[in-house]
């Protein structure tokens, strides 16, 4: 049986080889993970445990020891399937809060459980190209170099766009997507791919993440997708088709900003957040903002010592028989067709160890007046409640959201991140949306707030972020802003500290080790998975004409010669005063006599190798780095100053 079949959904019925391959599945993890694993899991995992055999036994003698042969190749996603079968039971997998260096397509799949996270917050890239480029300026406060549209995060709609585009459809339809909706899929995609290639890039990559956030929160839980109104339209067409159009809650508008001119147009002063649920029964708690001004202006007009209140009437319509129709201090209600209401939540604030379940209405009347809850008008006699604006929690959260406004340049918070949301913003999505305890998981992290909001409202939290400069700069806010102690409140995966990690690292993901290399040693990596023309990334340095920059090629696998040579004729090329040859292994010696042919570049009487080697191990064993006449650190506010890019 070939192993492709892994990849189709597995029904109980049919064929009776589909359900010979459903119970080899099934029994693979549950003996596994001494754990039964449901027809769920099979369905949706399945073909991730079977990856890599090439052949399977189907004759019923053979399940039991295939199930044990297949337990090499579930080990391999071990950490992931343990968490998936007891997220069925609705837990994380590990109680420590994680912090994922690496794609979060590749996170969801292989790290996080089945209905394992109770919230999701996402605010990804769409201009990914100037946030980077403004990332760059902020961080270290140096130009933006010229080399950099070659590198930035732009959406190209390219081969391997292609490929997840026509993959899409099936699992649309694992996830149990309306077959319509993936009919939709597959003509937006032909429309898209003659109109707006950039577009349906960016769309393809959110699709296909989204259908992994759907199978990773729980039945309870909600997302909140964080975009601007340039592509928030065609990101809500999918988000009805993966989550279901009843389970649409709210579009909120967030004004990032003030008045915003220079443009034919209306001012674009808003973001858009799309709230969306798992199902009709999820967690929802009420939570409240403060009055606008102009509202405490026209309904609380007067003030006293304890501050702004309004009048309100202490009776309520109707007559009665009972202690409210009689009079209090000469005033009858009943004369008007009323009776007293006494204000119960306003009386028991204002004595709140009394017991007032014996009292007559006059008697709780008195003692709202000796709090001083009561107004006498100096004309008239029928007395009136104050009632002061701080008795109430405010107003409901509604979706426009004009009270929180972005992070000022001045902000203590502020870390100089192009997007950076302001903490009060996650708050209110946080508390309304999830418990304490819960999981609340920000697939792209960024400089952290979602994760500072987290623990700041006692909340498990997951963060994730493909490139090492946000990790770094969370890792170190939550020891130096929050006393978080790494390995013990919470745990940094995917960052290797050890070549042996390295090795794993690239083993697994050669893209991510690349995209790893390069920014370890500080530099800025290439974000297509193929090579700028021999260029995996670029460093820089400052002399006193210009940022020059440095050439950088990674390789993980077998090294030769050829390799280096390759690279100098690349920097040769490019007219660049240094290159950079980062390896897993040792270089050879021949390798390394290809680098000393290749001479030295002087800067103020100092001469440096114009081709440096450097392995894994000299990074991480031996704390090596490119010798250049500078280095660009990063900038942003921590008690360090400057943390360099390494």
């Amino acid at each position: 049986m070939s192993i492709s079949r892994a990849h189709n959904t597995m029904p109980e019925g049919g064929s009776l080889a589909d359900r010979v391959w459903s119970a080899e599945v099934r029994i693979a993890c549950s003996i596994r993970f001494n754990k039964l694993a449901t027809p769920a899991h099979c369905r949706m995992w399945g073909g991730q445990v079977m990856s890599g055999r090439k052949e399977c036994a189907t004759g019923p003698t053979s399940l039991v020891g295939m199930a044990h042969a297949l337990c090499e190749d579930a080990t391999k996603i071990g950490g992931h399937m343990a968490g998936l079968l007891d997220g069925a039971g609705g837990g994380a997998s590990n109680s420590l809060n994680r912090l994922y260096y690496g794609d979060n397509l590749d996170i969801m799949q292989n790290k996080l459980g089945l209905e394992s996270v109770d919230l999701i917050y996402l605010d990804p890239p769409f201009k990914s190209d100037t946030n980077y480029n403004l990332m760059y300026r902020n961080l270290t406060g140096k130009p933006v170099p010229e080399q950099v549209h070659a590198f930035a995060d732009t959406w190209e709609f390219d081969a391997e766009k292609e490929r997840i585009a026509r993959e899409i459809p099936t699992l649309m339809i694992q996830q149990g997507i309306d077959p319509d909706a993936v009919q939709f899929w597959t003509l937006w995609v032909d429309a898209l791919r003659k109109t707006n290639r950039e577009l349906l890039a960016y769309l393809i990559y959110m699709v296909q993440r989204m259908l992994f956030m759907k199978s990773i929160l729980k039945r309870t839980g909600s997302i909140y997708l964080h975009c601007d109104p340039t592509a928030s339209h065609y990101i809500k067409v999918m988000m009805d088709a993966i989550f279901g159009h009843d389970n649409f809650r709210n579009e909120i508008i967030w004004k990032r900003t003030g008045s915003h001119g220079g443009s034919k147009r209306w001012g674009p002063v808003h973001d858009v957040i799309l709230f969306y649920t798992k199902s009709s029964k999820y967690t929802w708690n009420r939570v409240f903002q403060e009055y606008e001004k102009s509202y405490l202006d026209d309904f609380y007009r007067f003030s006293d010592g304890k501050g702004r209140y309004r009048l309100v009437t202490l009776t309520g319509a109707g007559v009665r028989t009972g202690d409210s129709g009689k009079p209090w201090r000469n005033v009858d209600p009943t004369a008007s067709g009323r009776h007293w209401a006494v204000p119960i939540k306003s009386l028991q604030r204002a004595y709140p160890d009394h017991d007032f379940a014996g009292l007559s209405t006059q008697e709780k009347l008195d003692l709202l007046d000796k709090a001083g809850l009561v107004y006498w008008p100096p004309r008239g006699s029928v007395p009136q409640q104050k009632r002061y604006a701080d008795e109430n929690p405010g107003v409901p959260v509604q979706d426009i959201v004009t009270d929180i406004g972005p992070v000022s340049s001045q902000a203590n918070e502020r870390l100089g991140y192009p997007t950076q949301k302001p903490v009060p913003l996650l708050d209110r999505i946080i508390q309304a949306s999830s418990n304490p305890g819960d999981v609340v998981f920000d697939p792209f992290c960024g400089c952290g707030t979602t994760i500072y909001s987290a623990v700041k409202n006692e909340r498990r939290w997951i963060g994730c972020d493909i490139a090492i400069l946000p990790i770094q700069m969370v890792t170190t806010q939550l020891a130096e802003r929050h006393r978080l102690v790494q390995g013990i409140h919470f745990e940094v995966d995917g960052v290797p500290i050890s070549v042996e990690q390295a090795r794993h690292l690239f083993d697994r993901n050669p893209y991510q080790f690349q995209q790893w290399f390069v920014e370890r040693v500080g530099g800025f990596p290439m974000q297509k998975k193929v090579a700028d023309r021999g260029i995996d990334g670029r460093l820089y340095f400052q002399t006193n004409m210009k940022l020059e920059q440095i050439i950088l090629s990674v390789k993980g696998g077998k090294l030769k010669p050829t390799d280096v040579r390759d690279l100098r004729g690349v920097m040769e090329r490019e007219k660049c005063p240094i290159a950079g040859f980062l390896c897993l292994n040792e270089p050879t010696k021949a390798m390394r006599q290809e680098a000393e042919d290749a001479g030295e570049y002087e800067y103020m009487g100092i001469p440096y190798k114009r081709l440096q080697l450097l392995s894994a191990t000299d990074v991480l064993e031996r704390g090596m780095t490119f010798h250049t006449p500078t280095k660009v650190s990063t900038k942003f506010a921590t008690g360090q100053g400057s943390l360099a890019l390494m």
